[in-house]
């Protein structure tokens, strides 16, 4: 009977010590790596550090940014200098080679211009909201005070169209000012009806040597009789 207790006893404690070196082989119990600092690294250059300090490695995103070279780290996680175990996964977020594309309006639409006839304040929310940094405003003539079209490099943007976040965006507004022209235009049009009093022309006032504007010719000079002298008097006598 006490055998059996001994034997049960000991084979427990076996049990025990494999269990435990085993948790410990597995999880590299007592072992630390330090975590180097890949960020602004290529992408090569960043794996190959990574492999050398023992730890593994996943791109959890791709992002865009305009200071940092394409294909480079932008972040990682677990930071730089933190203490890990042996084979750790660190995150890594990429700089994208190709920028981001997005679409400015997604209404099924294509053959219009996006986001026509919204309001400047809704559109340029709209643009920054998108992400796009290079954003100008143009006064267009036009009947209202709404957004006439959007260009990006020179190019008209049309609905449900992807345009790159890094483009030069030039946005046209109307600046309501065609209906006051119209108006001219009707104004001057009248005037020139048969039958429509023409303007009265003001007064010429002739310059010297002139005589004055008379009926609305044209002014013609007027031939002064030069003055007589004495001697010129005797001379017709």
């Amino acid at each position: 009977m006490l055998t059996n207790v001994v034997i049960i006893a000991a084979v427990a404690v076996i049990g025990i010590m494999i269990v435990y070196f085993s948790i410990a082989i597995f999880t590299h119990h007592g072992q630390t790596r330090t975590v180097p600092g890949v960020e602004n690294k290529s992408y090569t250059e960043a794996l190959r550090m990574l492999h050398d300090a023992g730890l593994r490695y996943e791109i959890r995103d791709s992002l865009f940014r305009d200071d940092v070279p394409p294909g480079f780290v932008i972040e990682q996680f677990p930071k730089r200098n933190s203490v890990v175990k042996p084979g750790r996964k660190v995150f890594l977020y990429i700089n994208a080679v190709n920028p981001k594309k997005v679409v400015i309006d997604d209404d099924n639409r294509p053959y219009e211009h996006a986001l026509a006839g919204n309001s400047e304040r809704s559109v340029l929310a709209r643009l920054e909201e998108l992400g796009f940094k290079k954003v100008r405003v143009v006064r267009v003539l036009g009947d209202n005070d709404m957004v006439v079209r959007i260009l990006a490099n020179g190019t008209a943007v049309r609905k449900t169209q992807k345009v790159p976040v890094t483009a030069s965006i030039v946005v046209e507004v109307s600046d309501g000012r065609m209906e006051a022209l119209r108006d001219s235009l009707t104004n001057l049009e009248s005037m020139m009806l048969p039958g429509h009093e023409a303007p009265v022309q003001p007064e010429y006032e002739g310059e010297e040597g002139y005589a004055p504007a008379n009926g609305g010719e044209e002014p013609s000079p007027a031939y002064l009789e030069p003055e007589q002298s004495e001697e010129n008097n005797e001379y017709l006598e």
